[in-house]
């Protein structure tokens, strides 16, 4: 494995150029820190985290609706991740601190299981890219028990991409996509990227070599002058994707346009329930309606962070008042969360 990861490195070396590559996966940021990639790279090559944290990028709008739920009285399910991340009048965390039911699971057939044992109305927050959204659609599809419903906070990664690529905020050159979500979606809804905006691009997988690879895959286009989306994780993605897994997204979702925290509304972002489903959408069920909205703690800079506009630390709060012990902003919450991720592995 050394011999080949110092192979890539005097690869990458040898075709240097100025370049700002933007991954947007949590799982890739966690390898790239934990071993110390950015610090083999030659100095011109920059690799920054984009929105690649489903957890991170739900917004305070979609906290404080379940906040509304625990108001009247429904049972709230969600991973574990998602209970502190701050609404605008707390976190389901302090929700339950206080009394309310608020269960953790480890996916939405748990928060089934639950409903089936309850006489309680049950709610599963539903958060996740196009990685988990299948999962949902599936459960759906069996038709659960009446007392449950879902929030559906389910995002899509091309339109963040797109939104980024035409922002011009964090002038990026180059992408490495997601492999999970590759898993998913395929490579096709990424070749636009190239074709229309000439951005090199390579889908990697999970180890310092995957990562290691695809940069050297973009450089190589770089050098080329030859922009596509290389497919450095055949192992795992194919270019049409998992089919029946599309198919029962498109059977259960419709595309809807919506806010991401630290975002604007970003066109066709989000997956919101289709009206034949309509008994299962919490949204729907209960009429909940939130108005006011915060979207950022004071001080937080976690939205310039995850359109890559920022780091870690460049914010007054990391290390100090923010820590994964007491986490202020939703990107140190989460273990995929670029500024948690930095809190464990840099120095």
């Amino acid at each position: 494995m050394k011999e080949m990861a110092d192979t890539l490195i005097k690869r990458i070396n040898d075709l240097a150029a100025p370049v700002k590559i933007m991954h947007v996966c949590g799982s890739h940021e966690h390898t790239i820190m934990e071993h110390g990639i950015r610090s083999l790279l030659p100095p011109e090559v920059e690799i920054v985290a984009g929105p690649g944290c489903p957890v991170c990028v739900v917004p305070s709008r979609e906290i404080d609706e379940c906040l509304q739920l625990i108001e009247k009285g429904v049972t709230v399910t969600t991973f574990g991740d998602m209970l502190r991340v701050p609404g605008s009048n707390g976190s389901l965390a302090e929700a339950k601190a206080e009394g309310a039911d608020v269960r953790v699971v480890y996916g939405i057939p748990n928060a089934v299981e639950i409903a089936e044992k309850l006489d309680n109305d049950v709610v599963f927050m539903s958060a996740g890219f196009e990685t988990t959204a299948p999962a949902t659609a599936s459960e759906l599809l069996k038709k659960p028990p009446e007392n449950f419903s879902i929030i559906s906070c389910h995002r899509l990664i091309p339109p963040a991409i797109d939104f980024l690529i035409n922002s011009g905020e964090t002038n990026l050159n180059a992408l490495i996509e997601p492999g999970h979500v590759c898993t998913i979606l395929g490579t096709e809804p990424f070749e636009k990227f190239s074709t229309e905006y000439g951005i090199p691009q390579a889908v990697a997988g999970f180890n310092p070599l995957d990562i290691l690879m695809s940069v050297y895959m973009i450089l190589r286009q770089i050098d080329n002058g030859t922009p596509r989306i290389d497919n450095e994780y055949k192992r795992a993605v194919r270019t049409e994707g998992n089919v029946i897994g599309k198919e029962m997204m498109d059977e259960v979702f419709h595309v809807e346009s919506r806010e991401w925290r630290g975002f604007p509304k970003i066109p066709n972002s989000v997956l919101e329930v289709n009206d034949e489903f309509a008994q299962w959408d919490a949204r729907k069920k209960y009429d909940i309606e939130v108005k006011d909205v915060t979207e950022a703690p004071k001080g937080c800079i976690c939205g310039p962070i995850l359109r890559g506009m920022a780091k870690p630390t460049d914010c007054k709060l990391f290390r100090k008042a923010c820590n994964p012990m007491h986490p202020i902003g939703a990107c140190m919450v989460s273990k995929e969360g670029t500024c948690n991720i930095a809190h464990r592995y840099s120095r």
